[in-house]
């Protein structure tokens, strides 16, 4: 009787624990994303270097399973937002805000094997970031500098994530990225052209829930 017993829970959960994260699977996963930038950059007409704030906004990835155990994913997400100040002796406080995309493509290895709840991964790519709506606000404007652009970045991404299979297709997911993110930021002052070398660098930190099909 118990040798029974233990082949029909066999029988049931073979199925379930099977279809983890496997070759072929589709995985998408939304949740909050928030960029953290380490934000640096030359020295802005004597006023030091330019700050950027951290946003929050949806990130979505989408991802395929090569194999158990190698995956690519793509990371989207809505525009994020921020805030660019300075903290010189002149110029003190908030002059822009600048809006970005920041698409990434990761190749992943999975840690483990396919019927596991958890599963750990590490993931290294490209990232393309795309600036936008960059102004500068009336502060910025009374300082005496005008048309803001900047201009738009490669370069190299790194990830680390988990995911809890909660079911045959919903998992929790938990992943942190870094981004390396340099541009040109652009203006003019008094009518000459400036450019300053500025570095982002951020991590994003993203928090959420995937469907696997």
């Amino acid at each position: 009787m118990k040798k029974t017993t233990l082949v029909i829970l066999a029988t049931m959960l073979t199925p379930m624990l099977a279809s983890a994260h496997q070759a072929g699977d589709f995985l998408v996963r939304a949740g909050t994303a928030t960029v953290r930038p380490n934000a640096g950059s030359d020295n802005v007409l004597g006023q030091g270097s330019f700050d950027v704030n951290n946003n929050t906004q949806l990130g979505l990835t989408l991802g395929y399973m090569v194999t158990d155990n190698i995956g690519v994913e793509l990371l989207a997400a809505t525009p994020f937002r921020h805030s660019v100040s300075l903290n010189g002796s002149a110029v003190n406080g908030t002059i822009a805000t600048v809006e970005h995309l920041p698409p990434t493509l990761m190749a992943q290895y999975y840690f483990g094997d396919k019927q596991d709840k958890l599963r750990p991964y590490l993931g290294i790519g490209v990232n393309y970031t795309m600036f936008f709506d960059e102004k500068f606000n009336d502060y910025g404007n009374s300082a005496g500098v005008s048309n803001l652009d900047l201009k738009n970045s490669w370069g190299v991404a790194g990830q680390a994530g988990l995911d809890y299979n909660l079911d045959e297709h919903w998992m929790l997911n938990m992943s942190v990225w870094w981004m390396d993110i340099k541009t040109d930021v652009r203006f003019d002052v008094a009518g000459q052209s400036q450019s300053i070398d500025t570095r982002l660098d951020p991590f994003v930190f993203m928090f959420g829930a995937g469907y696997r099909f």
